[in-house]
């Protein structure tokens, strides 16, 4: 397949968050490039991806194109059933999601993600510096699902030690059975994406470790854009540009509005 040399960021992480789901698997998909992934994933190698989303709406084939939002008409069109938030997040808690995939706008090493607030908290909560659009059901997400995947563009201010707040809970502070001692189900996160790389969380300190780099970003430039040591995988690769194919689908089929992957002007 032909590589492609004109993709922006927003449209090699959702490349490359297609290729993390598997086929034939659940996945709780949060809004935004979560929605754009999936989709995608659905028109390449993963057509009976069964995706869930919050609104209630289960398995829908999404035909007649993206989602606008988790309550769309288009997540209820032709899904195999339709109950409400409840059996949503019900089915997730009985076990039945393989991935939950969400984003934040802060995260840490342990895969802990804020999209709350930037600020000093719990002083300055009523006046933070930023305030962000909210946990919606990410929290829930995280909790629950099997296995989370995130997406976080990659800049220092994002990547911090602490968190100005926790919306959603990661691998909370990498200790020994830490989901488990504080009553969640699932594994965690299990795949960290960003506009410069894919890293995983290494199995004994759940720690953020990265696994490839995108084209042009090498090791010490992601560390270099990151406010915490990062692990290193002893075999790290290059992801693959994204194909001219896989950039026509995004442009053309999966988002053509541009709803959520923006269009870079020209």
């Amino acid at each position: 397949m032909t590589a492609s040399t004109d993709y922006t960021a927003q449209e090699i992480i959702v490349v490359a968050g297609a290729k993390v789901l598997e086929d034939k698997k659940i996945v709780f998909v949060g809004t935004g490039l979560p929605m754009v992934a999936s989709l995608l994933a659905k028109r390449t190698h993963a057509p009976g991806l069964i995706p869930v989303f919050e609104a209630g709406a289960v398995g829908p084939p999404l035909a007649h194109g993206l989602p606008v939002s988790v309550g769309c008409s288009r997540t209820f069109t032709g899904a195999s059933y339709v109950k409400g938030l409840n059996a949503a997040f019900e089915l997730t808690q009985r076990g039945f999601a393989d991935f939950g995939f969400i984003g934040g706008a802060e995260v840490d090493m342990y895969g802990n993600l804020n999209s709350t607030m930037m600020g000093d908290y719990p002083a300055g909560y009523q006046k933070p510096k930023v305030r962000l659009p909210g946990s919606g059901g990410a929290s829930d997400m995280a909790a629950s699902c099997e296995r989370t995947i995130l997406i976080v563009p990659h800049d220092k201010k994002k990547f911090n030690e602490k968190l100005s707040y926790v919306t959603s809970p990661g691998h909370l502070d990498g200790s020994p059975n830490a989901r488990f001692k504080a009553g969640m189900q699932g594994k965690g996160p299990y795949r960290l994406i960003t506009t410069k790389g894919i890293f995983d969380f290494e199995e004994n300190t759940k720690r953020m470790r990265l696994i490839q780099t995108f084209p042009g970003e090498t090791v010490q430039s992601i560390q270099d854009a990151t406010g915490f040591e990062l692990l290193v995988a002893p075999n790290v690769t290059e992801f693959a540009a994204p194909t001219v194919e896989e950039i026509r689908l995004i442009r053309e089929v999966v988002d053509p509005d541009g709803i959520f992957v923006k269009r870079v002007a020209k």
